[in-house]
């Protein structure tokens, strides 16, 4: 809606979209069927007014059963966020015309302060269990920003226009392609019109941010997000019923009567360079110079609703849309016959309606829809089962309408040919058609595209919190903190990938950067600090970027071991006999499934399949599993599934082994563990009975630690926290957070 101030009175302008409406009619339904679902129902959105403004007016809005909270941006803002990067960046790459769009970083940082904004505003209203349901391109940031700040909520987020192939995403600076499809991913279903479209993300994903599907799903900061498609529809028996309506049917005949049995082609369109009206028009033309007896007994009535007109492409192209127009009716038609009639303004919903059932043929071109429910308006509103679409192979709704007569919008020969055919289709074949696409049309209409999107979204969400009920508990950092400060004798033990730093495509990239190096120093300064790194990691790559600090490491999960200050020193027990038949064992694998590699540590080798297709990897890591089982039966090793890794180890062997002897060794009043794998359980279990510990998983794991994190990010936070605390003396009393 749009909120007006003109000599100090306020007008509300209702939004054309029927999105409103098709959220209303579900719940409608819903609540009919005792089925309430929610006790309060918020919609967000920018009025276009001031707060003063928006305080007089809001007595005026029509509920619709919801309150309306407004999200006030400053103007200057707001045009950078939706003129410069919604319309003029986001718009022009996802529907395919890259040399349209103009990237400017004020404008992108626009974007995401009034996304920001959004956020801002809703979250004083948000509880835990609250459903969240994000529309459109103008917020693509704003899941993330929610899903941070409020963990415990479910999101769904929808796209209304086409999601673009990769090819097409990368032209976008990288860190704005990072940051839009990490906002996407603050959602816990990401809705998507066709199968093209939510293909597109998912391997945008992959593509970009390194991400494996799995099916629908794409695995993100320790959730599942999944992708779906839903169709959006309309009002069918809005369309459908409206054909008898009194007012509709007395305008319908004026039209008929005007043209005086003139086949009519008709088509409706937001003024914009997407929708194909000037190829439309060249086709139109063409027609009529290829079949001239068509001359005098056809007009083409053509509606452009004005939209953007800020936005100098737009501008450009109702200039060339006109001048077409004029010069096609100077030169084809008559005094008696105009080829073509034009009308630059919106038709009320009777005249749109006289229009789709007066027409024998709806002309629907665009060069890319995310839908087109024009189409679909067409369709429904036929009640006496005549007239004829033409349609885009390149909308959205071409997937579901396929007895349309399809046509590529760049073919001008095509449309012709296809114009020809529409009006010389017979009644009976008409009627088939129209009746097939209705079919679909009504069994999913708007509110069930509605109903389907929320369904999936409780789904999903309950499939998450059922997951969240068997985790440990979030970390009580109070607790920690206190425990820690009142320690005299400390034990850290820290795994490094995913736990210190985040996993990498390839294992030599997670070289730890100057901030973790200062921040292991500075821990182990501290004279009652005993700091471990106890990983899977072969001990020349611990030496190389840890061994200058003072502290411990142990390798290969317990194979090797370095006291602090001490040298390196292998179990005594460990073999490597069996390493060379396995090794040709995984080769193999690794062969058959591109992107898989083998790393070859001292006592241990690992299959890594972090970066294959993730689909492919999991049929080869079951079999390979099975085959190692079999192959190995009669040797003394270990098979450990870790996060996107087989590794095959000797037996007995681990890291509950390794920390077991470190504190037989020495007696410690606090022990800290944390860790992110399948390999780190074996060092929580070690610590369960051990009444000073304190063991942390990361991620949203089921684990035998005590507490769990959210991602590395925290861990880190964490220990800069502990860190702070202990170098400044904070008293116990004042710990609430780290």
């Amino acid at each position: 809606m749009n909120i007006e101030t003109k000599d100090k009175s306020v007008s509300v302008n209702l939004s054309s979209g029927g999105l409103v409406s098709a959220v209303s009619s579900y719940l409608e339904k819903k609540e009919k069927l005792d089925q309430k679902e929610f006790d309060g129902k918020f919609w967000l959105g920018v009025p276009g007014c001031s707060a003063a403004s928006w305080d007089k007016a809001v007595n005026l809005i029509p509920s619709a059963g919801f309150e309306y909270v407004p999200v006030f941006a400053k103007k200057k803002s707001y045009e950078a966020y939706y003129n410069g990067m919604s319309n003029s960046v986001l718009w022009a790459l996802f529907h395919y015309f890259p040399s349209f769009a103009e990237y400017n970083n004020s404008h992108y940082d626009h974007y995401l302060k009034v996304n920001q904004d959004f956020a801002n505003t809703l979250l004083p209203h948000l509880q835990p269990g609250d459903v969240i349901w994000i529309h459109d391109y103008h917020l693509l940031p704003l899941s993330a920003l929610i899903r941070h700040a409020a963990p415990e909520v479910c999101i769904g987020f929808f796209l209304h226009i086409p999601f673009p192939s990769y090819e097409i995403f990368r032209i976008m600076p990288k860190r704005w392609q990072k940051e839009l499809l990490t906002g996407m991913l603050g959602a816990d279903l990401v809705g998507f019109h066709t199968d093209d479209y939510a293909e597109h993300f998912l391997n945008t994903a992959k593509m970009v941010l390194g991400l494996q599907s799995n099916q629908s799903y794409l695995e993100w900061e320790n959730r599942k997000v999944k992708t779906g498609v839903f169709p959006i529809s309309i009002d069918y028996d809005k369309f459908h019923n409206a054909f008898k309506q009194r007012e509709i049917v007395e305008l319908r005949d004026l039209i008929k009567s005007k043209f005086d049995k003139k086949k009519i082609i008709f088509s409706a369109d937001r003024l914009d360079y997407t929708k194909g009206v000037y190829n439309r028009l060249r086709a139109y033309e063409l027609f009529l110079k290829r079949f001239p007896e068509y001359h005098e007994k056809v007009v083409f009535i053509i509606v452009i609703v004005p939209s953007r007109d800020a936005i100098s492409k737009y501008a450009e192209r109702k200039k060339m849309i006109d001048e077409y127009i004029g010069n096609l009716n100077s030169r084809i038609g008559s005094f008696h016959w105009q080829p073509v009639i034009y009308q630059y303004s919106s038709l009320n919903f009777n005249e749109l309606m006289a229009m789709y059932t007066s027409c024998n043929l709806a002309l629907i071109t665009p060069v890319r829809d995310g839908m087109n429910l024009v189409a679909k308006e067409f369709v429904a509103s036929r009640r006496d089962k005549k007239g004829v679409l033409i349609l885009s192979e390149m909308t959205g709704a071409a997937a579901e309408l396929i007895e349309a007569l399809s046509i590529n919008p760049t073919d001008i020969d095509e449309i012709a040919e296809q114009i020809k055919t529409g009006l010389e289709m017979e009644e009976k074949e008409q009627a088939a058609r129209i009746t097939a696409m209705q079919s679909k049309i009504k069994r999913y209409d708007v509110a069930e595209w509605a109903g389907d999107f929320l369904k999936q979204l409780d789904q999903v969400y309950q499939m998450q919190a059922k997951k969240v009920a068997s985790l440990p508990p979030l970390l009580d950092k109070p607790q920690l903190g206190n425990n820690f400060l009142n320690a005299k004798k400390r034990l850290i033990l820290l795994d490094y990938d995913g736990t210190l730093t985040p996993l990498v495509p390839l294992p030599e990239m997670a070289v730890p950067d100057e901030k973790l190096l200062q921040l292991l120093a500075t821990l182990s300064r501290n004279a009652k600090n005993t700091i471990f790194i106890i990983s899977g990691r072969d001990s020349a790559t611990l030496e190389n970027w840890l061994g200058k600090l003072d502290i411990g490491l142990i390798a290969e999960h317990g194979a090797w071991i370095k006291t602090v200050n001490g040298s390196w020193t292998a179990n005594s027990i460990l073999k490597t006999d069996w390493k060379k038949p396995v090794k040709q064992l995984l080769e193999h694998f690794t062969e058959s499934c591109w992107g898989t590699f083998i790393e070859n540590k001292t006592f241990s080798l690992a299959w890594h399949y972090r970066n294959a297709d993730i689909e492919e990897a999991n049929l080869q890591m079951d079999l390979l599993v099975k085959k190692l089982k079999v192959f190995t039966e009669t040797m003394d090793i270990d098979i450990i599934q870790g996060n996107k890794v087989i590794e095959v180890k000797n037996r007995g062997i681990n890291k509950g082994q390794a920390v077991s002897q470190l504190i037989n060794d020495t007696k410690f009043d606090f022990i800290l563990a944390c860790g992110d794998d399948t390999t780190d359980e074996d060092m929580f279990h070690s610590l369960i009975a051990e009444e000073y510990a304190m063991t942390i998983k990361v991620g949203k794991v089921v684990s035998r630690a005590k507490y769990r994190v959210v991602n590395v990010k925290e861990i880190l936070q964490i220990l800069e926290g502990l860190t702070s605390a202990a170098i400044e003396k904070v008293p116990t009393t004042q710990i609430e957070n780290f």
